[in-house]
C-alpha cells in the first residue's frame, strides 16, 4: 500500500479503536501530552497491541522486509508511536527515559535482523515509526535538499528528478529504504564509484539527542556528525532529517544487464571481472548478480553483469572495449535512459513503469531471508569460484550481489567519514539466504525451515574465509548480521562488541565509542549491536 493510502489508512481507522487503553501507553500519553507545547498529541498516532489489535499489526508489518522477525514468537513493541512533528519525537525520547521504557526507532524497516522494530535484549519496548516525518525539499539553485528521516531513497530520487533532468543522489539501489537509517550505515549505490557514499554527501542533519533537544550539525559538532555518517547513527540520537547534496548526472544514460551461465563461461568471465571492477571508467558501475537457474533438466549458476554508466551507449562501447571486452557487450545490450529510470531499472522493476510509482515507497522484497557480507581484497581464485558454484547448489533460495568499489571509493581517507571500506578494497559480496514459509502455523516446521537456511549461509561464509578480507574479516553494518555478536546494556557489552565492532567499522571503532561516551554516556540508544560507550579504565575496548 502506498505511504500516502496507508497514513490514511491509519488515521480513519484507529479513532475508532483508541477509546480502550493500557497502562504504558497511559503513561506515555500523559508525559507526551505535559512536555509539548500542543494541547494534546492525537491518540490516532499511536497503535496499541492489545487494544486495536488489527491497525497495530498492519503499521508493524508495513514496512518490515524480513519476516523472519514478525513471527508470533517473537518479540512485539507495547505501542507503537508515529509521531507528526519534530516536537513529538523530543518529547518520545525524554518521556521513554522518564518512564523506563525502552525505545526502538524505524524510518524503513530494512534492517536485516530487525532491531528497528523487534527487542531481543530488553521489554517492555515500544517502537517510534517515523512515517509520518517524510517531507522532501529540493532546492536546485544550490543543488541541496532537506531530507525527513522517514521518507523513502525512492521518494527522495523521484522529487530531485521532479525539478532538475540533470541533478541526483548517489545513494542506495533498493527505492524502499527508509533515508533515517540508510545514510547512517553509509548508503552505497550505481553512483558511488563517481560520488562515493549517500553519507559523503551529506552536508547537515538534525538529530534529536539523549536530552531530548534537537541539534543541527553546529550544535552537535563536528565529532557527532562523523559518528552518524556511517557509524550507526541509532547509537546516538533519532535522526530528524539530513541535507544532502545533489551530484550532477547527464540527461541520458546508459544501462544494461548481460547474463552468462557456467556453460557459457561464467567462470573464466567472472575472474577476469574481478580483476578490473575497481579499474573501470568512474562513470562505470558494473556489478554481478548470481542465480541458481534451471536449464533444461540441470542446475546451473546464472552470472548477471547489471551496469549504470553516466553517458551515452557510444562511449560505454568504447570504455568497454578498452578495459572489459570479455564480456562481449554489443549496442543492442545497451539502453539509454533518464538517471531517474535508471533508478527504477537498477531496482529491479519491470519496464515502461512510471517513476511516480516510487512516490509509493513500495518495496520489491519482502520475504524470509538471512544474510551476510564481506569485501574481497584479492581476486578470488577460479577453483574456489568452482567451489562456490557446490556451495548455492545446496541452498533452495541462493542468491549473491557483488558490488564494484575503487574511483571515488578509494580517494576518500577511512577515517573521512565513520564508514572506513574504502581502498584496497575490489569489491563487497552480499550473501542471502531466500524463503518462503511452509506450514507458516506449527512453530517445529518454522524452526526446521529457518535452522536449515541459516546453516547453509554460515557454512558458506565458513567456506569464503581464506578469499576476504582479514584482520578484521570486515562486514557491512547495512548488512546487520548478529552472528558477529550481541550487546546488551550492561559493561559484558564491551567485551562482546570489541567482536564484531572492528568488523563493521575498523579503526574507526575506538573513535566511535569515545564520540558515544560524550554523546550519550548512559547508552540510553542501544541495541543489540550499537556503540556502547568508551570506558578507558579497566574495559576491554579495542
Amino acid at each position: 500500500m502506498a505511504p500516502s493510502l496507508f497514513l490514511a489508512f491509519l488515521l480513519l481507522s484507529s479513532a475508532a479503536s483508541s477509546a480502550n487503553s493500557s497502562p504504558i501507553k497511559d503513561s506515555f500519553i500523559q508525559c507526551l501530552n505535559s512536555k509539548t507545547d500542543q494541547s494534546q498529541v492525537p491518540l490516532t498516532t499511536f497503535f496499541s497491541r492489545d487494544i486495536n489489535s488489527s491497525l497495530f499489526t498492519a503499521l508493524l508489518e508495513s514496512s518490515a522486509q524480513n519476516l523472519r522477525y514478525l513471527r508470533p514468537s517473537k518479540p512485539k513493541p507495547e505501542f507503537i508511536f508515529t509521531p507528526l512533528t519534530e516536537a513529538h519525537v523530543q518529547s518520545a525520547v525524554v518521556c521513554s527515559k522518564k518512564l523506563g521504557v525502552h525505545m526502538r526507532v524505524r524510518s524503513g524497516g530494512h534492517d536485516y535482523e530487525g532491531i528497528s522494530y523487534v527487542s531481543e535484549i530488553e521489554t517492555p519496548f515500544i517502537v517510534v515509526d517515523m512515517l509520518r516525518l517524510r517531507s522532501v525539499s529540493v532546492d536546485i539553485d544550490s543543488s541541496t535538499a532537506w531530507i525527513q528521516a522517514g521518507a523513502t531513497i525512492g521518494e527522495v530520487y523521484y522529487k530531485i528528478s521532479e525539478k532538475s533532468k540533470v541533478h541526483g543522489f548517489p545513494a542506495g539501489l533498493c527505492t524502499s529504504l527508509g533515508v533515517g537509517g540508510h545514510i547512517t550505515g553509509g548508503a552505497y549505490g550505481s553512483m558511488m564509484r563517481k560520488y562515493g557514499l549517500g553519507a559523503d554527501n551529506v552536508l547537515d542533519a538534525r538529530i534529536v539527542d539523549t536530552n531530548g533537544t534537537i541539534l543541527d550539525r553546529s550544535a552537535m559538532g563536528e565529532d557527532l556528525f562523523w559518528a552518524i555518517r556511517g557509524g550507526d547513527g541509532a547509537s546516538f540520537g533519532v535522526i530528524l532529517s539530513w541535507k544532502i547534496r545533489l551530484v550532477p548526472v547527464p540527461e541520458s544514460v546508459t544501462v544494461f544487464t548481460v547474463t552468462r551461465t557456467l556453460e557459457q563461461g561464467a567462470t573464466k568471465l567472472l575472474y577476469r571481472w574481478q580483476q578490473v571492477a575497481d579499474k573501470l571508467d568512474e562513470d562505470l558501475f558494473i556489478r554481478v548478480i548470481f542465480r541458481v537457474a534451471t536449464v533444461g533438466e540441470n542446475k546451473t549458476v546464472s552470472t548477471s553483469y547489471n551496469a549504470l554508466f553516466l553517458g551515452t551507449a557510444d562511449r560505454l562501447l568504447q570504455v568497454m572495449e578498452g578495459s572489459f571486452p570479455e564480456l562481449g557487450l554489443t549496442l543492442s545490450d545497451c539502453i539509454e535512459m533518464s538517471w531517474i529510470e535508471s533508478v527504477l531499472y537498477i531496482a529491479g522493476w519491470p519496464g515502461g513503469t512510471d517513476p511516480e510509482i516510487l512516490v509509493q515507497g513500495k518495496s520489491l522484497f519482502k520475504n524470509y531471508f538471512k544474510a551476510k557480507s564481506d569485501f574481497i581484497t584479492e581476486p578470488i581464485p577460479k577453483p574456489a569460484l568452482e567451489g562456490l558454484w557446490e556451495w548455492l547448489f545446496k541452498d533452495e533460495g541462493p542468491l549473491m550481489i557483488w558490488n564494484p568499489f575503487g574511483g571515488m571509493m578509494s580517494k576518500i581517507p577511512e577515517s573521512e567519514i565513520a564508514f572506513p571500506h574504502r581502498k584496497g578494497n575490489i569489491f563487497m559480496i552480499q550473501y542471502l539466504s531466500n524463503w518462503q514459509e511452509r506450514g507458516v502455523d506449527e512453530a517445529n516446521r518454522h524452526m526446521e525451515e529457518t535452522n536449515k537456511h541459516v546453516h547453509w549461509i554460515r557454512m558458506l561464509y565458513r567456506y569464503m574465509t581464506p578469499y576476504v578480507s582479514k584482520s578484521p574479516r570486515s562486514a557491512y553494518v547495512n548488512y546487520r548480521d548478529l552472528d558477529l555478536g550481541m550487546s546488551a546494556s550492561g559493561n559484558g557489552s564491551y567485551l562482546r562488541a570489541s567482536i564484531w565492532g572492528p568488523k563493521y567499522f575498523k579503526n574507526n571503532w575506538k573513535r566511535l565509542g569515545m564520540v558515544k561516551q560524550v554523546a550519550d554516556p548512559e547508552n540510553f540508544f542501544r541495541n543489540e549491536q550499537s556503540i556502547p560507550p568508551y570506558v578507558a579504565a579497566g574495559q576491554r575496548y579495542k
